[in-house]
């Protein structure tokens, strides 16, 4: 009882516990996030060679729980004991899809005008962020040409941010967190974002690490990621420990159909009269065509001399490495890259920069992308989230009608995220989020909807559901689909023709 009554502070580990080598011990702590009482009297003791996996759905408090552990979630109850309290800040390591968002976020801040400036040396660069971790260290010491090595990112240092890829910005940060050599690597979903190549050579990174008695904490929602050297699990549901144990005693069919046992949510798509599409019939026949599109930032090629046709009543898969240029491919598509004026790309039978707004493009382009997610930082509720699809902006500026506001509850009833409705979404998870714009997306039925990566970041139980409601979308209504993935397996049925961009990109249509 002791334990439970002691207010939470960060002690010395004892003797006792550093002869067993207990790195950290949460001890009976309870967390507070937003107004709500979390993880109540969670006891996880982490010791040295052991490497755990944290497991659950979406919102059950993953990463509150890990970021407990660096320092930037305190608790209110209960004790944080680590075997070395006075490096605690530099003895852990952490990469998190947020912590993503955030970098990115502030290079944003810092200057927007800079991105239509054309002078890529404006930006900063990976190089920068990666020994932006550790002052100690420069670019000319051994310890950042090894990580640099281990990772395979040599090429990326003096390139801009901005011009990352997903899967190349996550190689950046998890190098950045290896600056610090740290005792515990906590890496949140790591494998979001990356092509298969890169998957495998990060699995074989995380291994040496291990071998390096460098512990591991990864959280992630995709069992065949689960690196076969994790020896135990902790699993969490409800916000509070389902179970925790060895790899043996807790990775079991039984656990985890108990862990993820949300049922299938049943749907139908509602119309909606003043935000319907016209049918496809009276529509041009060609939804987007690029000929020979070239795309350069400074002295990279991003794009060279691309051809390609998307018809009315197709459905395509965009696939290929990281860094091969699929997103840029999108963002000439949804209005948000100046390079489309410089090329010839016509949407919907009219060429880019011949008089259409970016608004008459937004109206028929439906999107979900890590970059809206990295975007839409305005404090709303979930509810006005949702409903900003009908009016394609960052914020809810319009009143929106009876009709919109029947359509936007059907498809959070749809997507499970109706008790979420009055909720700030910037305090949501990563993966909530997800499903909220997902459904921000929908809310309209466009005529194309774009969903990059539209799995990120989603547990077992949401990526069926996404994926069942995407193939209906493709098969049954009037929206073509333009998907992007680094997953063979969750490319649904409906889509009919898949477009592949290798390095160099030279697209193969298949």
């Amino acid at each position: 009882m002791k334990n439970r009554e002691r207010s939470h502070s960060i002690e010395t580990m004892k003797r006792a516990d550093i002869s067993n080598q207990v790195l950290l011990k949460l001890d009976n702590i309870t967390i507070r996030v937003r107004d709500k009482l979390i993880l109540c009297d969670t006891t996880w003791q982490i010791k040295k060679n052991q490497h755990w996996a944290v497991l659950g759905p979406n919102g059950s408090g993953k990463t509150s729980l890990v970021r407990v552990l660096t320092g930037e979630v305190p608790v209110v109850k209960g004790s944080i004991i680590r075997s070395n309290p006075e490096s605690a800040p530099d003895s852990i390591g952490y990469v998190s899809l947020e912590l993503h968002q955030q970098v990115i976020a502030r290079e944003e801040d810092r200057d927007e005008a800079r991105f239509f400036s054309g002078k890529v040396d404006n930006f900063t660069k990976a190089g920068h962020v990666i020994l932006a971790a550790n002052p100690k260290i420069d670019a000319q010491q051994p310890d950042f040409a090894r990580v640099t090595r281990l990772l395979g990112i040599g090429h990326l240092l003096d390139r801009g941010i901005r011009f990352l890829s997903t899967g190349e910005m996550r190689k950046i940060l998890i190098a950045r967190a290896l600056m610090k050599s740290p005792e515990l690597l906590i890496l949140d979903e790591p494998f979001e974002g990356l092509d298969r190549h890169s998957r495998e050579l990060l699995t074989k990174t995380i291994i040496d690490l291990m071998n390096q008695q460098i512990t591991i904490i990864l959280v992630t929602h995709r069992f065949e990621e689960i690196i076969p050297d994790i020896s135990h699990f902790l699993c969490l549901k409800d916000c509070s420990v389902f179970l925790q144990g060895s790899r043996d005693e807790v990775l079991t069919r039984k656990n985890m159909s108990c862990l993820y046992d949300k049922q299938a949510v049943s749907f139908f798509l509602p119309g909606s009269e003043d935000n319907r599409e016209p049918p496809k019939k009276d529509r041009p026949s060609v939804i987007v065509e690029f000929r020979n599109t070239t795309v350069k930032y400074g002295g990279l090629l991003v794009l060279d001399n691309l051809n390609w046709r998307m018809k009315r009543g197709e459905n395509w898969a965009i696939v290929g490495p990281n860094g091969s240029g699929k997103s840029t491919l999108l963002s000439l598509i949804i209005g948000d890259n100046p390079q489309a004026y410089a090329n010839e790309i016509h949407l919907f039978g009219k060429r880019r920069g011949t008089g259409e707004s970016i608004w008459e493009i937004k109206k028929r382009v439906g999107l979900v992308s890590s970059e809206l997610q990295v975007n839409y930082r305005k404090r709303m509720r979930v509810y006005d989230v949702v409903l900003s699809g009908f009016h394609d902006s960052i914020g809810l500026y319009r009143t929106s009608s009876n009709e919109q506001h029947r359509v936007a509850q059907h498809w959070m009833k749809v997507l499970d995220i109706t008790d979420k409705a009055n909720l700030w979404f910037d305090q949501l998870s990563y993966g909530q989020k997800r499903m909220v714009l997902l459904a921000r997306s929908m809310v309209k039925l466009p005529p194309l909807l774009v969903l990059d990566e539209p799995c990120q970041g989603l547990d077992l139980s949401n990526r069926t559901t996404v994926l069942d409601i995407v193939d209906y979308i493709g098969r049954e209504t009037e929206t073509d689909i333009l998907y992007v993935t680094h997953y063979q397996d969750e490319i649904p049925p409906c889509v009919t023709n898949v477009l592949r961009l290798e390095k160099p990109q030279q697209p193969v249509l298949e």
